[in-house]
């Protein structure tokens, strides 16, 4: 029976984390969808990890109402997306465009992943080979398998 009530309040509380103010929310239902598609894309500037769907912050709050003000006045994502990273910087977006500017993100991971393989292959290719033994050296090893012998 405890384990019932937890859950009923875990689910509680998931919902009102989940869940913005009414008095916030657009009145148009499909109008809220594309606000909150959007939200799920945009930063939080205070908390950096979570979007503005997720954050309690203020500021995710304040972006959340502009962003709501931007669908209401009828623009569409891109032309909201546009409008904060003009004001914010490409930051404020989770997934960043492909751009010129930020190609080395997006390309550096595999650019060093094959540099390091090229790398490799020279090093494995060049190797010499381990020299041989001396005279001493094979005396003493023939020494060794002998009194190991049965």
């Amino acid at each position: 029976m405890r384990a019932r009530a937890f859950l009923a309040a875990l689910a509680g509380v998931a919902c009102l984390a989940a869940a913005s103010d009414p008095a916030e929310r657009l009145p148009d239902p499909a109008q809220e969808a594309k606000a909150r598609e959007i939200f799920r894309d945009v930063r939080c500037l205070v908390c950096q990890n979570e979007s503005i769907d997720d954050s309690e912050a203020e500021l995710a709050a304040d972006l959340r109402r502009i962003v709501r003000e931007q669908v209401k006045a009828g623009k569409d994502e891109a032309e909201i997306k546009a409008f904060l990273t003009d004001r914010y910087g490409e930051f404020v977006l989770l997934t960043p465009s492909f751009s010129a500017g930020n190609v080395a993100l997006w390309l550096g991971p595999f650019v060093v992943l094959a540099g390091g393989l090229v790398l490799l292959f020279i090093r494995l290719r060049n190797r010499t080979p381990d020299a041989e033994l001396d005279e001493l050296e094979a005396e003493r090893v023939e020494a060794l398998m002998d009194d190991e012998a049965p």
